[in-house]
């Protein structure tokens, strides 16, 4: 086995495949209960990544990198071949430094702060998104050659975050008027984009915006526009035992009926597809209360307080509307009791689970939860102090080697994408 070391992650290859339930019964038995820790399984990312392929092979996939930040999650997918859709200009230069050409990255924040802009603009950074005409007249004055991306709005009815409150012009009322607003300051309009909100469920919502994005290409053609880019966003599922056949489906059919002609690049800004399954959350019970019923005596609930909270990994519960679901480590027997599970913090709103029914357990006794790769690592805090979740990274050995094989697999497998080449390799990435 070998070892490399960045910061508080640890990269570890296996033979065979990643087992993630055996390696979390090894390390909970020798690491301290004080405090929390991720299993990153890299081979789950890869899985993903080639799924996606089969699956929807005309569309690029440009990782969101504000799903979560991780270097290994960043640098797996930089040797995939993967493109990247950054909002910041920290996240473009995170991407930059792994060796990425700008041409693989999307500037896809509607509303870009100017130094960012300017950031973009000397890195190269040329294809960003806008939905409005204040946001042109800014680009055309800091980033005039600017590759623009016009973003309308289609939103799911049934979607974990909404989106269209913020971003997203009309197509029918607002987007033909910014079209003009562009002819007119005779900038660069390449492409049309939309998001039908993270964590879609209601897949046909794709068809729809893809429809409404033939509309707009073809009114573009009119004010002198041959457009090349459609950019469908994200939505896509990615927890265990998803599936993107469904949406799959949706979108090669819409693709094929609206752009048959594959002169038009298409891709795609999926984020939690990619890693959400990858993290698997350990923690443990640090402090208990059992509540009394007042009048017989008997146990009415029990109340655990775990090592990680909604200001660490578990704000995904505020700001991803996510319904954390707990796994017993060991044999817990016995009769079961109403239970509240709470974070570390001293804030009443640090609660992960309202009610649960679980065996009465015991300080040091470990919880697990899958699913925790998305919206989590990137915005927890710690708050009161409380030290964020160390990162235990495994690979197999076969898939170690096929990723420091880089450009050749990356140019296989990444369909239509431009500049797949990766100036640095896949260790290097990663542990220099």
């Amino acid at each position: 086995m070998k070892f490399f070391e960045r910061d508080n992650e640890r990269i570890q290859t296996v033979d065979g495949q990643v087992n993630v339930p055996s390696l979390i019964n090894g390390l909970t038995g020798h690491l301290s209960t004080e405090e929390p820790f991720y299993v990153l399984d890299i081979g789950n990312i890869v899985r993903k990544h080639q799924n996606w392929i089969e699956k929807m092979p005309r569309v690029v996939p440009h990782y969101a990198v504000k799903c979560n930040d991780n270097d290994i999650v960043c640098a797996t997918l930089a040797a995939l071949g993967a493109s990247f859709d950054c909002a910041s200009k920290g996240e473009i230069t995170k991407i930059l430094n792994l060796g990425v050409s700008p041409d693989r990255i999307i500037f896809a924040n509607p509303m870009k702060p100017a130094s960012h802009l300017r950031y973009a603009d000397a890195n190269n950074v040329k294809c960003m998104t806008f939905d409005s005409d204040v946001e042109l007249h800014k680009i055309r004055k800091i980033c005039p050659d600017a590759k623009l991306v016009l973003r309308i709005r289609c939103e799911a009815e049934k979607a974990l975050c909404p989106l269209g409150k913020k971003f997203g012009c009309d197509p029918v009322e607002e987007a033909p008027r910014l079209i003009k607003i562009a002819r007119s300051l005779n900038l660069d309009l390449v492409g049309i984009s939309f998001h039908v909100g993270s964590g879609c469920s209601d897949f046909p919502i794709y068809y729809k915006a893809i429809s409404f994005a033939r509309d707009l290409f073809d009114y573009a053609r009119t004010h002198g526009y041959e457009m090349t880019l459609l950019d469908i966003g994200g939505g896509f599922p990615g927890e265990k035992n998803s599936s993107i056949d469904e949406v799959a489906s949706i979108v090669n059919t819409a693709l094929e009926q609206f752009f048959p002609d594959k002169s038009v690049r298409v891709i795609s800004e999926p984020g939690r597809y990619y890693v959400s399954s990858a993290f698997t959350l350990i923690t443990a019970i640090q402090s208990k209360r059992i509540c009394l019923n007042s009048q017989t005596g008997a146990i009415d609930r029990i109340m655990y307080y775990l090592n990680d909270g909604v200001y660490a990994s578990f704000n995904c519960i505020l700001y991803d509307h996510q319904t954390p679901k707990p796994l017993l480590l060991g044999d817990h027997k016995g009769k079961k009791y109403n239970s509240t599970i709470w974070g570390p913090t001293c804030d009443a709103l640090d609660q992960l689970v309202e009610t649960i029914r679980l065996p009465e357990l015991e300080i040091d006794d470990w919880m697990v939860f899958e699913n925790m790769g998305a919206y989590t690592i990137p915005v927890a805090s710690p708050f009161n102090g409380f030290p964020l979740p160390k990162i235990y990274s495994y690979i197999s050995k076969d898939t170690w080697l096929m990723l420091n094989d880089l450009c050749p697999i990356a140019e296989d497998n990444c369909c239509n994408s431009v500049g797949n080449e990766l100036v640095v390799s896949y260790e290097n990435a990663i542990c220099a």
